[in-house]
């Protein structure tokens, strides 16, 4: 496959349209995914205020929209997070990542990744499902826990749930926690692709193994698997990391990585035809994660994020051999 980049979309870090939403989001624009809809396509994405007073943070969910006539053009953003943090206590009280997004029976469910503060790791996180009646200008928990969250196969993180229906299936590939590793004093998690499948979206069947394989050793951690259907064959665009010293160092960061796949278990790694890859310089040209794919009035996009995490928001690429 080849990508034609269009360019950075949006950066949270600069725009400016006479509302202030300084108080939950200031940075950051990650885990985007789409919902289309008659007249815009509807980017659902993570964003940030500035750091507490004790440097900790927090990410609120939103969206904004963009032209369905030009994918480039941004021609509203929400005014408000569309799902408050959890409350007390709960597994999303400091934030909620949404991850991906399914309409069925009149309703537009959420799939994303909550997450709660520890004391001898920094977080941990579980996957929670919250409905919308108003294509996702607000959310409803289905309740105040996980939809899933660690049990005695999967002890540690779980989180990236990437929601799609196969073959009268739903099928979520979402990330696992393999273990918990020292680096200089801290703790770093590693993880890896998984999927799961369910008759209904709320009992899931986990398979409890790793989809996708190795390239940079046992420690390098996946995410973001994101699935679709084309010419006869099931396509993941993901991310993949060196485990260790990944933050500030050239060349271990995210990128995306690509697989395919005849039956959605069985995958077949060919990162070397991804089709996309870091620029000379600019917003992406460190880091490339959270690919999501998309179809559109009969042509497939990616949204993805850059540099740093995606503090500096997402672009957009079209899929040119079709």
């Amino acid at each position: 496959m080849k990508w034609k980049k269009l360019g950075q979309i949006f950066d949270p870090t600069i725009w400016t349209d006479g509302v202030d939403r300084s108080d939950w989001m200031k940075t950051h624009s990650q885990c985007t995914h789409t919902l289309i809809l008659p007249h815009v396509v509807r980017v659902f994405f993570s964003c940030r205020p500035d750091n507490d007073k004790q440097g900790f943070a927090k990410s609120y969910t939103t969206y904004l929209d963009l032209d369905r006539s030009d994918l480039t053009k941004i021609v509203n953003v929400s005014q408000k997070p569309i799902m408050p943090l959890g409350e007390l206590g709960t597994f999303d009280e400091f934030a909620v990542y949404p991850s991906s997004n399914i309409q069925h029976n009149n309703k537009t469910y959420l799939f994303y990744a909550g997450w709660t503060r520890c004391q001898s790791v920094p977080f941990n996180t579980a996957i929670g499902l919250a409905e919308s009646d108003d294509n996702g200008e607000s959310f409803k928990r289905l309740g105040k826990g996980p939809l899933l969250a660690p049990d005695i196969h999967e002890p540690f993180v779980l989180s990236g749930p990437k929601i799609r229906y196969f073959n009268n299936k739903f099928y979520m590939f979402y990330l696992a926690g393999t273990e918990w590793i020292k680096n200089k004093g801290n703790p770093e998690i590693i993880y890896k692709n998984r999927v799961a499948t369910s008759e209904d979206m709320v009992h899931w069947e986990r398979h409890y193994s790793n989809i996708i394989p190795d390239v940079l050793g046992e420690n390098e951690c996946q995410a973001g698997p994101d699935v679709f259907y084309k010419d006869g064959s099931y396509h993941m665009y993901f991310v993949y990391r060196e485990g260790l010293d990944f933050r500030n160092t050239p060349g271990r960061g995210y990128k995306i990585g690509y697989a395919t796949s005849s039956d959605l278990f069985d995958w077949e790694r060919r990162d070397a035809e991804a089709g996309i890859g870091y620029s000379a310089n600019g917003w992406d040209s460190t880091m490339q994660h959270y690919p999501h794919v998309f179809e559109v009035d009969g042509k497939h996009y990616m949204t993805y994020n850059g540099n740093d995490f995606g503090k500096y928001g997402f672009g957009l690429a079209e899929l040119e051999d079709e």
